[in-house]
């Protein structure tokens, strides 16, 4: 049941499907589909940006190579992108299954059905996580939505839960398994001048690793104390120091592929040794790396130079928000709304259209995920 004050909703809208099919391809298509009629706990969102995370390109391009992105000739634009066969092995569950994408997005509620969690929201810029961002509208139960206060744009809505969460959860794990500071990977990134943020406001050591001379300059002019070049000579030096002067033991690391992940615990385990007796089994301080991301798809090495008191595993937030609850979710959800605009804030290097995202040039762009050239689509542009 709606309320009769939104008359006149659209019944269809324009969203985005990717298919990966048996020939090797995975294409990117807009289509028109139906608008469902909303139930009593749903809102309807005119979604106006939704950022392309790297989280989302593997659902855009199934890990495909962007810089073949060509046009798909149909009623609507469309471009493919090529998979390896070993890629290809790995999607047999999604094959010729036109597939939901967009983890998040930022809109205005302009239906509701009759709950007063749903109606409470009507009229109001909300941020949304759903999987299925990348639309003009869309249906959503009314506990998806994080309302922001009046004036907020949706832009700044948009990117409410990915990056933020994260970044806030970063902080969370680390205070719940016993640390004291943490290291984190790619700290030019949205996500990453987000956690500097947060660490400098809760007085928390943070370690950041860059690739270029640029970002250093970058970070250290937003307040950061601790930044790492792993493209300068004196990466492993420098690092050390800065684990000496913070005493991180836990890293999460965007990178995943490489020898990263063993460079960091072997940092660690130098400082930590330095304050205990010798020991052939390495110093007993626990210490810890979370890979939450793969941009680098190659495999993860290992060079057993940090005795043994460490682990390696993954992260990622859902899980995380199953383990705090919901109280926990909230108590985060609401730090984010109430601090969107600084704390979370997000900037974007390309704004796309709908049609955009399906155009070769863009593609091969935003699929490369560059610092600094995040992509914003504007679903109603």
């Amino acid at each position: 049941m709606t309320d009769t004050s939104t008359a006149d909703l659209p019944t269809t809208c324009l969203e985005l499907r990717s298919t990966v099919t048996d020939d090797g391809k995975a294409t990117l298509a807009l289509r028109r589909s139906d608008i469902a009629e909303l139930g009593d706990d749903q809102v309807l969102v005119k979604v106006e940006a939704a950022p392309i995370n790297p989280s989302d390109l593997g659902m855009l391009f199934a890990g495909g190579d962007v810089s073949s992105a060509a046009a798909v000739e149909g009623d609507l634009p469309a471009v493919a992108v090529s998979l390896t066969p070993g890629v290809l092995a790995a999607s047999g569950g999604r094959l010729g299954k036109p597939m939901p994408t967009g983890n998040e997005g930022g809109g205005t509620v302009v239906g509701a059905g009759s709950s007063a969690g749903a109606q409470a929201l009507l009229g109001k810029v909300v941020g949304f996580l759903s999987g299925n961002a990348y639309a003009e509208y869309r249906v959503l139960h009314f506990s998806q939505c994080l309302a922001m206060s009046d004036g907020t744009d949706p832009a700044d809505a948009a990117a409410a839960f990915v990056n933020p969460l994260t970044a806030l959860g970063m902080v969370e794990t680390m205070r719940a398994e016993g640390h004291t500071a943490l290291l984190h990977t790619v700290g030019a990134s949205n996500l990453g001048l987000m956690l500097n943020r947060i660490c400098i406001d809760d007085g928390v050591g943070l370690v950041n690793i860059v690739r270029k001379p640029e970002h250093v300059e970058l970070l250290r002019g937003l307040g950061a104390e601790h930044v790492c070049d792993s493209s300068s000579e004196s990466f492993v030096d420098d690092l050390t120091e800065a684990l000496r002067a913070t005493g991180a033991t836990i890293a999460f690391d965007a990178i995943g592929g490489g020898d990263l992940a063993s460079t960091l615990l072997m940092c660690m385990e130098k400082v930590a040794s330095e304050a205990n007796e010798f020991s052939r089994y390495g110093s007993d301080t626990h210490k810890q790396v979370y890979v939450y991301g793969g941009l680098d798809r190659g495999p993860t090495t290992l060079k057993r130079t940090f005795g043994m008191s460490w682990s390696v595993g993954g992260w990622l937030l859902t899980p995380f928000l199953g383990k705090i609850g919901q109280d926990g979710a909230d108590r985060l959800r609401q730090r984010v709304a109430d601090e969107i605009t600084t704390t979370f804030a997000s900037n974007y290097g390309m704004r796309l259209s709908l049609n955009d995202t399906v155009n070769p040039d863009m593609v091969k762009r935003y699929g490369q995920m560059a610092t600094g050239d995040k992509a914003l689509i504007t679903p109603q542009a």
